[in-house]
């Protein structure tokens, strides 16, 4: 396992930055969709597109790519923009997000877009729908990988509980579940709608392999997931504990800004404090 170089990691978190941007940008936009869980979720998602996936923006349906399932769809701005900043489509198109004919739909819609391996919409549905083709390449001997990104809220779902025992069934150590730990909701916090804890020992009792980290540390992720990579005999969750509404400080910790936008002048200040943050990570290590 090779340690990341400072350099690395320092172009993943201006990726990192550039992909909250544009989920502010394509958020304000639209005048609605969800805030808290993208901005979290983008050092998550910029370590996937940037470093963990085997995947080719020019051949999206490259046959050898690994496999990236978003089961809670509604945080998609976070996945567009990381998608249009791997260059998938033009970074422009952002700001057509919930619009009609759009390709950027608010839950992704795989016969829009290239490179979505699901339609995402009711949740709970994404880990089943990985198990699933984890189990295909198996057979199929393909040497491709699948990550499932959920949230937390998702393990709600009792339909997530049955894709749980499902992959550890079949052995599924190609098959890695991500957790979106934020612990909120659109009501509030997770435990206090149903409470999920304690959630590690849930999985370790249905014999995955489970791995905990900060979401918003990119290259303990980046490390934890390669330590995922290497388990065999068991399918491994990786629980990323994750700040919502990471890089926007009047957002940040605030479950009510799970399910709205900012308006003008509040996307305004947040793109304002993300490019001050741009600039004295390039000051810092330039």
């Amino acid at each position: 396992m090779e340690s990341l170089s400072s350099e690395t990691v320092r172009t993943l978190k201006l990726h990192a930055n550039d992909i909250r941007q544009g989920i502010i940008r394509s958020l304000v936009a639209a005048g609605s969709g969800h805030s808290a869980g993208p901005l979290d979720m983008a050092d998550v998602f910029a370590a996937l597109y940037f470093h963990i996936l085997r995947h080719n923006p020019l051949d999206p349906e490259w046959v050898d790519r690994d496999r990236l399932l978003l089961s809670c769809g509604h945080i998609a701005p976070v996945r567009y923009s990381a998608m249009a900043y791997a260059g998938y489509f033009p970074i422009e198109e952002l700001t057509t997000l919930r619009k009609f004919g759009s390709r950027l739909q608010g839950h992704p819609e795989r016969m829009r877009l290239p490179a979505l391996e699901t339609t995402s919409g009711p949740l709970g549905e994404g880990l089943a729908q990985g198990a699933g083709m984890a189990l295909a390449a198996k057979m199929d001997e393909a040497q491709w990988r699948t990550y499932v990104v959920t949230s937390d809220a998702e393990h709600q779902c009792g339909l997530h509980w049955e894709a749980v025992m499902t992959a550890a069934k079949f052995k599924l150590d190609n098959l890695t579940c991500i957790i979106d730990r934020n612990f909120i909701q659109i009501d509030g916090s997770t435990e206090d709608v149903m409470p999920l804890e304690p959630l590690a020992e849930k999985y370790r009792a249905f014999n995955w392999e489970v791995f905990q980290c900060d979401g918003n540390d990119i290259a303990e992720f980046i490390t934890t997931m390669e330590k995922a990579k290497e388990v065999r005999g068991k399918p491994q969750v990786v629980i990323a504990h994750t700040l919502p509404g990471k890089g926007v400080a009047f957002m940040e910790g605030d479950y009510r800004w799970h399910g709205k936008p900012p308006d003008r002048r509040q996307a305004d200040e947040a793109l304002s404090e993300l490019s001050a943050q741009r600039e004295l990570m390039v000051k810092h290590d330039g």
